[in-house]
């Protein structure tokens, strides 16, 4: 858990989740922002990067120039849900989440100063704006989605550099410990 800017972004339960979107996050462009975090596996600073044109016939287009590596450009079905908040949202053509000024990004500052509120709201601590990105992920490796599908979603290079993201629970050890004869 990230405490102070220390350490590794928590990984948010169901309930966690569902109370940042029902609760904590107010506002409709709040929702989807996290919304994409979560839904496409992407840092903050992919989805501030978004314009409407690249949510388009049902995907995501996260584009090679605004991904950590620069290295390939990532293409995701778009979730139901995440669908729904877009819907809500509707903003006008161009920027998906303009600043104040219109006329640029917001930046990630402001987006972390969002999630501090909705999670203060909420009563979460611990939670950064990376925690949708390894909650996502982690969520589909507990879920059985094969590793390399997982690297695919989120861009990773390496599945060394993947396997740093994927949380590993006291449970699951247990039950693999109890999987031996």
């Amino acid at each position: 858990m990230k405490i102070g800017g220390n350490g590794r972004a928590k990984i948010l339960t169901s309930a966690e989740l569902n109370r940042l979107f029902e609760r904590g996050l107010v506002t409709p462009r709040d929702k989807l922002l996290f919304a994409i975090a979560y839904y496409c596996a992407c840092r903050i600073s992919e989805a501030l990067a978004l314009t409407t044109y690249d949510l388009a016939s049902g995907t995501v287009t996260l584009r090679k120039s605004t991904t950590k590596g620069k290295v390939a450009t990532r293409t995701l079905p778009m979730h139901p849900k995440l669908n729904r908040y877009l819907e809500i949202y509707s903003p006008p053509p161009g920027l998906l989440f303009p600043g104040r000024n219109g006329d640029k990004i917001l930046t990630r500052a402001s987006a972390d100063l969002i999630l501090k509120s909705a999670c203060k709201r909420v009563r979460i601590r611990g939670a950064s704006t990376h925690s949708f990105r390894r909650t996502a992920l982690t969520n589909m490796s507990n879920a059985n989605v094969p590793i390399r599908v997982i690297q695919q979603i989120s861009g990773h290079q390496s599945l060394t550099a993947l396997q740093r993201y994927l949380d590993v629970n006291p449970e699951q050890v247990a039950s693999a410990i109890a999987l031996l004869a």
